[in-house]
């Protein structure tokens, strides 16, 4: 007999994929499953990722071997990736589907934020229907300048964490949040090596058990801890553990025009319409509601500077280079 069952891919090595069932019907509902993919995606170029909701199929073989002990075979125990379900998003790097939320993980200090690149990936995850939550990590390092990136992106409408790993400051809040607001969605947290991600995982969720790296005192950036994407069940959803990144690289990466960039502005929103001119581009004109806004204090100079340098970067493009 043929059984058929949906679930998330939660991690892949060597064309074997580990898969958690949903709670359905089937004999194998709401098992951990390993499974190969069916030869026709490699014909249509399509491969299976982490986050992946995906329909496996199984007969009663599986079911056996399954029942008695799970089992890891390098044929996947009988286990097959049918269909790999429509996604809501795909990167290329780091190589995942169905990201819901993104935690911006950046430092204090040590390595000093770069918060042009902060801001770029706040505007791509909102345009891509992700919510972005910043978490600056390694607040015992430089508080001042910890509590002044907080004010920041607060003041733009940002849930925003702010705490310490090493005097565990902060981490309570972080988790109550996410056992409050993941729900079902897959979250992951950005960041360049060395701001802390790992730790800061470990504190959250210590089952984990996740590979930490020290700084290299010669380049001031962390080592790589982590190889691939993997993904561990919090509660309803998944909290992702992926090799240090800071940008996201989408498949067909299909970014917004320069006329759209204001949108993904959360505090430019109740000045748009506002300005002087209709076709006000908010760099320079006079009467601009969005630089009247800036001169007093209501909106960020750091957050429309990254405003400035992403606008310069579509300038001379209809939309961003595709993937």
């Amino acid at each position: 007999m043929q059984y058929e069952e949906n679930g998330c891919l939660l991690r892949g090595l060597g064309g074997l994929y580990e898969i958690k069932l949903d709670n359905g019907t089937t004999p194998l509902s709401g098992k951990t499953v390993f499974s190969r993919a069916k030869g026709n995606f490699r014909h249509a170029g399509l491969s299976p990722l982490v986050g992946d909701r995906v329909r496996v199929r199984y007969d009663e073989t599986a079911v056996m071997r399954y029942t008695a002990e799970a089992v890891k075979g390098d044929d996947g125990g009988g286990v097959v990736i049918a269909e790999i379900l429509p996604r809501s998003s795909a990167l290329i790097r780091p190589p995942m589907a169905n990201l819901g939320v993104l935690f911006i993980t950046f430092a204090a200090a040590q390595p000093a934020p770069v918060t042009e690149t902060i801001d770029k990936l706040i505007a791509i995850a909102e345009y891509n229907g992700i919510e972005p939550v910043p978490v600056i990590c390694k607040r015992d390092v430089d508080p001042a300048r910890a509590d002044e990136l907080k004010e920041i992106y607060e003041k733009a409408g940002f849930t925003v964490f702010c705490l310490s790993s090493v005097e565990a400051t902060g981490i309570d809040g972080l988790r109550a949040w996410i056992s409050e607001n993941l729900g079902t969605r897959i979250a992951a947290f950005s960041g360049a090596s060395g701001v802390g991600k790992s730790t800061l995982m470990n504190a959250l969720y210590p089952r984990l058990g996740l590979e930490t790296g020290e700084i290299s005192q010669k380049i001031a950036r962390g080592k790589h801890t982590t190889r691939r994407v993997e993904l561990y069940p919090v509660g309803e959803g998944y909290i992702a553990d992926t090799p240090g990144f800071s940008m996201l690289d989408f498949v067909r990466f299909d970014f917004f025009r320069r006329e759209d960039l204001p949108l993904v502005m959360r505090e430019f929103e109740p000045y748009i319409g506002a300005c002087r001119y209709t076709k006000c581009t908010h760099t320079k004109e006079e009467g601009c509601a969005i630089l009247e806004a800036v001169r007093e204090g209501r909106i960020a100079p750091s957050r429309h500077k990254g405003f400035l340098a992403m606008y310069e970067e579509l300038k001379n493009k209809n939309d961003w280079s595709k993937k």
